[in-house]
């Protein structure tokens, strides 16, 4: 069996482009997935709290999980080497689309898994610390962090789009569809025609 497996962390994220990805190499490969596994959750929830969780009990070996990389598996190291050791230990093999790898139960997947999930957490402890020492140093300089108490952006992802959503929605496009088009979710289409409603019907 092959599946297909997608995560999120937010709903305001789309799982369209993760599923285009996958479908797009599918394809170049003469491959079809037999199942598909989506999930709106943070990658810090354990594999146990997580749809990913219950496929990988009734996997079989030499199934063939795919995702478009290998951080959908988990946000750190031992999550994702978690995952990994259960799907060599069974002979199940793990794909990805934009790390291209594919990942079974020989000696150099385990020695690549290893290297990928380890430069992903050292990249991730870097980026955060750096955050960190950037936001402290703003702050002993005595710049104000955030936005002022009360106060909301006014910008939003669909910001210049109005005229076209109009049209959209004078054709009855409905707000999922439209979401899908603008690739926003159907809940940020919904609260952006809300607040611009009195200037969408000038």
């Amino acid at each position: 069996m092959i599946y297909g497996y997608i995560r999120v962390s937010t709903d305001k994220q789309t799982v369209e482009n993760q599923r285009f990805e996958i479908n797009q190499f599918c394809k170049n490969q003469e491959m079809v997935v037999d199942k598909w596994i989506e999930e709106t959750i943070s990658g810090a929830k354990s594999v146990e709290e997580r749809r990913l969780g219950k496929l990988l009990k009734r996997m079989k070996k030499g199934d063939i999980l795919i995702c478009s990389e290998l951080s959908r598996l988990g946000r750190n190291l031992l999550m994702i080497m978690g995952v990994l050791n259960e799907c060599m230990n069974r002979d199940i093999q793990v794909w990805t689309i934009k790390d291209n790898y594919r990942l079974g139960s020989d000696i150099n997947s385990k020695v690549l898994a290893f290297a990928f999930g380890l430069s992903a957490e050292i990249e991730r402890n870097l980026i955060s610390q750096r955050t960190k020492e950037a936001l402290a140093r703003k702050k002993a300089e005595g710049v104000v962090l955030g936005r002022p108490k009360g106060s909301k952006s006014a910008k939003t992802k669909l910001t210049g789009q109005e005229k076209r959503i109009k049209e959209l929605l004078d054709k009855r496009v409905s707000y999922s569809a439209i979401g899908r088009i603008l690739g926003v979710h159907r809940l940020t289409v919904s609260s952006f025609v809300k607040e611009k409603l009195q200037l969408l019907n000038t």
